[in-house]
């Protein structure tokens, strides 16, 4: 979901469609088909009052929309496919596309591409999900499979990345940039049974602050509310949401 305008939600959703509510009444009374496969991705500029939004579906597709016309004004296709989120920032699109991050100019031109070392050891290379922290010109991502957060620089994404180690995490599945701090949230060992955790690292000294355990179930997104507060929500086996105050 993304705010596209003060009246205007959009939400990208699997049946290939996005649909527009309109805050003031409540409803949804429009609905753009353009794309071919499930909505991945929403992206608008931060900041700023956008005039367009950029969107990306599972066949790798990338639209950019005109906000006042909801006409399409560009897009071009990922050969590779399997978009899986969106960013945007400096004029530029980052795309994950599970086994890399792409990096694209907002024409669609390709600029560089971010993949991780493969060993004959290690084969499960999909990135969960990303997070760009542009005040200390970082990339932060994590991959299936592994309980650690990788940190690249920006100035250099060739330079093999820093990791975060994460203590008794089995699985993480979302990231989120609040202030200056990174919360991961997914689950791990809690006096001794699998829980849902949140784990809140310092984005500058890169180390964890605290563990945050309040759900049954994985968590499995996170959002922020104003960078006071945090929302957790956790996965079908409990079901709940609970609000974090940001220190």
């Amino acid at each position: 979901m993304v705010m596209a305008e003060q009246s205007q939600v959009w939400i990208g959703c699997e049946d290939s469609v996005i649909y527009i509510i309109n805050t003031h009444s409540m409803s949804c009374n429009k609905q753009l088909t353009d794309h071919r496969s499930a909505v991945t991705g929403l992206a608008v500029q931060d900041g700023k009052k956008p005039s367009e939004v950029f969107s990306c579906s599972l066949d790798g597709t990338v639209l950019a929309w005109n906000v006042s016309t909801l006409q399409v004004t560009s897009r071009f296709q990922l050969p590779s496919g399997g978009l899986t989120s969106i960013s945007l920032d400096s004029g530029h699109l980052w795309c994950c596309t599970g086994d890399s991050i792409v990096v694209l100019t907002l024409q669609g031109t390709f600029c560089r591409e971010l993949r991780m070392d493969e060993t004959p050891s290690d084969t499960r290379t999909s990135f969960v999900g990303f997070q760009l922290f542009p005040e200390q010109e970082q990339l932060w991502a994590a991959r299936v499979g592994h309980s650690e957060v990788y940190v690249w620089s920006l100035k250099d994404l060739a330079r093999p990345p820093q990791t975060v180690p994460l203590q008794d995490c089995s699985q993480i599945h979302c990231l989120l940039l609040v202030k200056r701090q990174i919360w991961v949230g997914g689950r791990g060992l809690s006096q001794g049974k699998l829980k849902g955790k949140i784990y809140v690292i310092d984005g500058q000294r890169k180390t964890v602050e605290k563990e945050l355990v309040a759900h049954a179930d994985t968590v499995r997104t996170l959002c922020s509310a104003e960078d006071r507060y945090v929302l957790s929500g956790s996965g079908g086996e409990e079901g709940k949401i609970a609000i974090w105050q940001v220190e």
